[in-house]
């Protein structure tokens, strides 16, 4: 039977034991948004990118919140948020649930950490509302249309086609080859990809996902809005964690990240891949409460 989703209710598969946090649901444009929120302290607002959820954070919650109030949202359709009916599933919606979230949940002096998608989902949010944002947390993610940058371009065509979108749908085919090929310090258990394959696990679900990849060149007009608007939150200290194991962002990317915010630490997390912050949680970890 396929893993079943209901608005406002934790699935039955989530393992209290990989995932110790107490689950959350907030209502918003009909969406039934599940988070995360852990611990007292400055606010650090967790965004995950695709085919992830705020899962991809357990270890980096559970190391910060003796310390930091730890918010790790899903959007909807991903992890264990539920979409209204219509939704579209693009970068723009997904940012306009997070500006939401923040007015709703009343937060301020936030620290963004995003990473993937997460980041120009965040950035977005940050400039929308950036009089509630004190800090940035970036890890191999971007802020910019790709403009021909070959690697991109190609698995956005690819996989944002039709084919590549039938068999993510399908099969499951970005978690089943994305999480372990982001991994390179460790390998992902059985249990772990589990709790990554039945977020998604139907073909229903995986629409958000499948959405995605086609949007790495068809949300030219979001991306380029959000590199517009940087200005908005250059003044901003930033902290940049880089896993140089990745295969998706390289050094250009970061370089880039770093010119758009001068008051910045990168910090480089050697040989780990795309999924730093569940590939390194340690170091991750520990650069945000040192910096």
């Amino acid at each position: 039977m396929s893993p079943q989703h209901t608005a406002g209710t934790r699935p039955s598969w989530v393992d209290a034991d990989l995932f110790p946090f107490e689950s959350h649901f907030i209502e918003l444009n009909g969406h039934a948004v599940h988070y995360v929120d852990e611990g007292e302290g400055p606010v650090l607002l967790m965004l995950h990118g695709n085919p992830t959820w705020s899962f991809v954070y357990r270890d980096v919650i559970a190391s910060l919140r003796d310390r930091f109030r730890c918010i790790a949202v899903d959007y909807p359709g991903f992890g264990l948020s539920v979409a209204a009916p219509g939704y579209g599933y693009q970068p723009a919606d997904h940012a306009g649930v997070v500006v939401e979230f923040l007015d709703r949940m009343d937060l301020s002096e936030v620290t963004l950490v995003a990473h993937d998608w997460g980041g120009p989902i965040g950035l977005f949010a940050a400039e929308q509302r950036s009089g509630r944002f004190e800090r940035i947390v970036l890890a191999n993610t971007w802020a910019w249309p790709t403009n021909g940058e070959l690697r991109a371009e190609l698995a956005s065509r690819v996989m944002g086609g039709p084919i590549g979108r039938e068999l993510i749908r399908r099969f499951n085919l970005f978690v089943n080859a994305l999480i372990p090929a982001g991994h390179r310090r460790r390998k992902v258990s059985q249990a772990e990809l589990n709790h990554y394959r039945d977020a998604l696990g139907t073909p229903e679900r995986r629409n958000a996902c499948a959405i995605l990849p086609g949007a790495i060149t068809g949300s030219r007009d979001f991306l380029s809005g959000v590199e517009d608007n940087l200005p908005l939150l250059a003044g901003l200290p930033a902290l940049i964690v880089w896993a140089d194991g990745d295969v998706a962002f390289g050094d250009n990317d970061r370089k880039r990240l770093e010119a758009k915010f001068p008051d910045h630490t990168t910090v480089i997390v050697k040989g780990a891949g795309h999924f730093v912050q569940s590939d390194a949680a340690d170091e991750v970890s520990q650069a945000i409460r040192g910096w």
